[in-house]
């Protein structure tokens, strides 16, 4: 193990990780990170480890320093990790929200959600959770209306507002 990270694995923790081990219906990442804190309690050297688990050595640094700071339920749980795209704020479904209320380019009769993508700068998928989030169906000409309210954005941009705080609080 490197230096700097050291632990022990009590009697009631070594039960439990050989208990995983054993289990053939654990998830196999239970089952490798256990075997990672077991072979690190018998004194094995990063390298053995590696070798037994086929693991890398960043992985198995990564797991001991998980027990060291988390004990045994550390191993089981994964850390939460931000997403790669991050969120589209609400001036983006105001953006797409205004340009839905207007004619689209040319001689279409409504807006698509590949159409509005290129208008807005933003992928079709988001503009098709943007319309979803806000009722709008412009491809049922039949029964999409049109609003004629000249508060229409701002409470429109209200009622945004409302949803991220409403979404962004629990």
């Amino acid at each position: 193990m490197r230096t700097g990270i050291s632990f022990t694995v009590s009697p009631t923790d070594r039960q439990r990780l050989m208990a995983v081990v054993k289990d053939r219906n654990a998830p196999q990442k239970h089952v490798w990170r256990a075997e990672i804190i077991l072979l690190s309690a018998d004194s094995a050297g990063t390298v053995e480890i590696m070798r037994q688990t086929g693991k890398s050595k960043t992985c198995v640094w990564r797991w001991q320093e998980r027990f060291a700071a988390a004990g045994f339920e550390g191993l089981l749980r994964d850390k939460t990790r931000p997403s790669r795209i991050p969120p589209l704020g609400p001036e983006v479904a105001e953006r797409v929200a205004a340009l839905t209320l207007q004619d689209p380019p040319g001689e279409t009769t409504h807006w698509t959600a590949d159409m509005m993508a290129a208008a807005a700068g933003i992928s079709a998928s988001a503009v098709r959770r943007i319309w979803k989030a806000h009722g709008l169906q412009p491809n049922r000409w039949r029964q999409f209306n049109l609003s004629n309210d000249p508060q229409f954005v701002d409470k429109l941009r209200n009622v945004v507002d409302a949803w991220h705080r409403s979404r962004n609080s629990g």
